[in-house]
């Protein structure tokens, strides 16, 4: 057990105080091994004790704390446990060979053997998920994290696929579907507190080891690396730090706090070396890795093509399934550099593993539940993989997105003279509603946002409305719809803003306390009375709504409302879609969707003497910005074309009347390729006073473990030459408009996509409102932003490339105010 807490000078070594905090040296220099001193070395299974002639003694280590010279360094150690009875009298567990030493995961799937990692007889350890989250830290390349993910679970898979579905959830630093009510909620002073009490680490000593090293992890590690261990807990497995974290997720009520830290502790006893700095980074919720979700639906593709190669492949499987002789032929062959092409062998196995990404990335967008794809996985591979797992009632699919068009003319200039119908675009907030009825009963209702999110018990007048219509329809027995709630005037039916939307409450609204009634306008329908309609044309699935589903309006003025979106076909002339153009920029909406209403071939300049035919269906597309949608906004007609949906990720000390608050803020682009996010500009136009006050409480800077504003860059952005105040936690999306995008060597974003050299940047950027219905991954990318800069009358440049400019206009509280009433 810890004879004695370290003090604050203990914590940190000279070496550490002479070295750059923050950088990546720093913790390699930390932790390195002493020439000139015995080095001790601890892994997940075992203890051994390595001399200085490199011999080794696998045996249990204990370590006196006070007989510790600090200045050795020593790697971290394993702890000691403080719980008492059965616990306390668990005996160590070591494997014959000692610890488990892993091998590289970043080299070809196809020249890599599962079978020669080390493993636990108890299951798959969780020494292997860290090395794979060690690899993925210390890489952007895409390659490099795909094969490392690959390799990961291609080995999981075949040592141990119980583990296959703890590990995804937890490299993807979750916990379940993002529909599931399964929040962590673990703040920082539980985090703190669980490693004060498991490294004996006093509170002032842990403090100056985060303002040192700035990362929780990094903490943790050093926390625990001079501690001595007497009683050895058993490796952790996979399956137990997934249970162990389910469990915390599932304490509720009084003593949660409590039950969480124990949880946590225990955790935290039994983890050693990278177990311990990726485990404490998955309890703050930021892993720090680039592995995204289409890196991850990649690998497991792959992995699944990989581990299911057979000798005979049959003839309606050989699209999707490897033989055991084309991986042979692979090995064998190589890569012919003077041609730059590929072997025959190697460009089939590509088109397998495109097939097979294709497929499963087609499933997850329409099921996105891993519990479900796992299982179907496991059980038959890939084939059929789609039918086994469909688009379901209760499980949300992800939704169709529309491309931004600055006028009318490109609309049509696009349509090509095909039909199609302009739809309002209302300001409200996006619903898909599922819903199942039997004997003339509703037996299952949900609702789900833009970003899959369960919103079922916010809208109960909108669960009431549902029974009603199916009442009333009694041919229906299943649909799923995707929709647009939005505030309405009861009496008149004039439409009211978001923001008075957005003061309902966010769960458990009960119907006596609704008030601000809603419309439900419906603008497509995917799935009904048993039948995926996806593959449908948008006129066919739009026939499909009306017929079945009939405007209706209650007695009772507080009762939600169901509607059809206010069209326009474009066969009724142009004249007729402009005028309906001009009536959604007088109204409360954001302007137009226009929809293509049958499938066809456009058209596309290649600068060549030969164009090329791109077939364009109006079928429904979960989660792409298809051009099939097109979005053309009230603002579309000035400006930069469109608003960025930006992540504040940093911030400076205001000046003047705002010195105590954060004015300007940075304001950053998600980059889909590394899961960073990139700066753009710094905003500091459209805030309220009170804006401002609520955003100093919300990020106010702290030392704690699990802080969401810090001194120091602690998470996974790219700055470029900014270099803000304070740095946020990215956590939540503003929609940001400007006069102008330009050229700026201080941004980075874009950078290589409109300019070798130079990324882009906003100029004079305003705050419009805060998106909640977002998730920071569905914030705009860069190559958004280069898109609508390239569509810039006459692709205006700035020659002179300064830094975009940041004007804080003088206005009074209540002009402010004023300003962002949109907001």
């Amino acid at each position: 057990m810890a004879k004695r807490g370290l003090s604050a000078d203990d914590a940190k070594s000279p070496a550490q105080k002479r070295t750059k905090p923050g950088t990546q040296a720093r913790l390699d220099a930390f932790f390195s091994n002493s020439p000139t001193k015995p080095r001790l070395t601890q892994l997940s299974a075992g203890q051994q004790i390595i001399d200085d002639a490199g011999g080794s003694v696998s045996r249990p280590l204990v370590i006196d704390v006070d007989t510790i010279d600090v200045d050795s360094k020593l790697t971290p150690n394993p702890s000691v446990s403080k719980t008492k009875g059965k616990e306390a009298q668990r005996q160590p567990t070591f494997t014959k060979t000692g610890p488990l030493l892993f091998s590289s995961l970043d080299i070809d799937p196809v020249n890599y053997s599962p079978h020669e990692q080390p493993w636990l007889s108890s299951g798959a350890p969780y020494a292997f998920l860290a090395h794979c989250l060690s690899t993925l830290s210390q890489t952007r390349s895409r390659i490099i994290i795909v094969n490392s993910l690959t390799n990961c679970l291609q080995t999981i898979i075949v040592k141990h696929p119980d583990s296959l579905l703890a590990s995804l959830y937890l490299l993807s630093n979750s916990l379940a579907p993002p529909y599931a009510p399964v929040e962590l909620g673990l703040g920082p002073s539980i985090i703190s507190r669980a490693i004060q009490n498991v490294s004996g680490v006093t509170p002032a000593a842990l403090k100056r080891l985060y303002n040192a090293l700035g990362d929780p992890g990094d903490v943790a590690v050093s926390a625990k690396s001079n501690l001595r261990t007497l009683v050895p807990h058993p490796p952790l497995t996979i399956s137990y730090v997934y249970e162990s974290l389910l469990r915390a997720a599932c304490c509720k009520g009084q003593g949660a706090a409590k039950q969480k830290e124990k949880i946590v502790e225990k955790l935290l006893l039994s983890a050693n070396g990278e177990e311990v700095r990726y485990l404490t980074r998955t309890l703050c919720q930021n892993l720090r890795v680039g592995a995204v979700r289409t890196s991850m639906l990649t690998a497991l593709a792959r992995a699944t093509v990989l581990c299911r190669a057979s000798a005979n492949v049959p003839d309606h499987s050989s699209h999707i399934q490897a033989s055991f002789s084309l991986l042979s032929e692979i090995q064998k062959s190589a890569l012919d550099i003077k041609k730059k092409t590929l072997e025959p062998a190697r460009a089939k196995l590509n088109n397998i593993f495109s097939n097979a990404e294709a497929l499963i990335k087609g499933v997850f967008v329409k099921h996105p539940n891993y519990d479900d794809i796992v299982s179907a996985l496991l059980d038959s591979g890939l084939i059929g993989l789609d039918q086994r797992v469909p688009l379901s009632i209760g499980i949300p699919l992800h939704p169709t997105l529309g491309s931004p068009m600055r006028s009318l003319d490109e609309v049509y200039q696009r349509m090509e003279g095909q039909p199609f119908v302009a739809e309002f675009k209302y300001d409200g907030q996006r619903a898909q509603v599922h819903a199942t009825v039997e004997d003339g009963k509703t037996v299952q209702f949900k609702m789900f946002s833009r970003h899959l999110e369960d919103m079922t018990t916010k809208y109960p007048d909108v669960q009431a409305l549902v029974t009603s219509l199916l009442q009333q329809s009694p041919s229906i027995s299943s649909f799923i719809m995707d929709s647009e709630i939005v505030a309405i005037d009861p009496r008149t039916g004039v439409l009211r803003s978001f923001q008075e939307l957005s003061n309902r409450a966010k769960k458990d609204v009960q119907l006596k306390d609704i008030q601000v009634t809603v419309c439900l306008y419906a603008f497509d329908l995917m799935y009904l009375n048993g039948e995926t309609l996806l593959q449908k044309t948008f006129r066919e699935r739009r026939a499909l709504l009306h017929t079945h589903f009939a405007p209706y309006a209650p007695n009772d003025l507080g009762s939600a409302r169901f509607a059809h979106v206010e069209s326009m076909e474009s066969e009724r002339g142009r004249d007729n879609v402009e005028i309906f153009w001009h009536r959604s920029v007088e109204s409360q909406t954001e302007g137009l969707m226009v929809k293509l209403l049958d499938n066809f071939v456009v058209t596309e300049e290649n600068g060549k003497e030969s164009a090329r035919k791109k077939p364009l269906p109006a079928t429904y597309e979960p989660d792409k910005r298809t051009a099939a949608w097109l979005k053309l906004k009230k603002d579309y007609v000035t400006g930069i074309g469109d608003s960025l949906d930006m992540v504040p990720i940093g911030a400076w000390y205001g000046n003047g009347r705002k010195v105590k608050w954060w004015s300007p803020i940075l304001m950053g682009l998600y980059d889909t390729s590394t899961g960073r996010f990139v700066a753009v500009c710094k905003c500091m136009s459209g805030f309220t006073d009170k804006f401002y006050q609520d955003m100093r409480e919300r990020y106010t800077p702290s030392d704690e473990a699990g802080a969401v504003c810090s001194m120091q860059s602690i998470w996974e952005c790219d700055f470029g030459g900014f270099q803000p105040d304070v740095y946020f936690r990215p956590q939540e999306v503003w929609e940001i408009r400007g006069a102008d995008i330009t050229l700026s060597p201080v941004s980075v974003a874009a950078k290589g996509l409109v300019s070798p050299s130079r990324g882009l940047s906003l100029r004079f950027p305003r705050y419009l409102r805060s998106r909640e219905d977002k998730s920071i991954e569905q914030a705009s990318t860069p190559e958004f932003l280069a898109s609508i800069w390239k569509k810039q009358q006459g692709n205006r440049q700035d020659d002179d490339g300064d830094e975009l400019v940041d004007v804080d206009f003088l206005v009074s509280s209540a002009a402010s105010e004023e300003d962002s009433e949109d907001s």
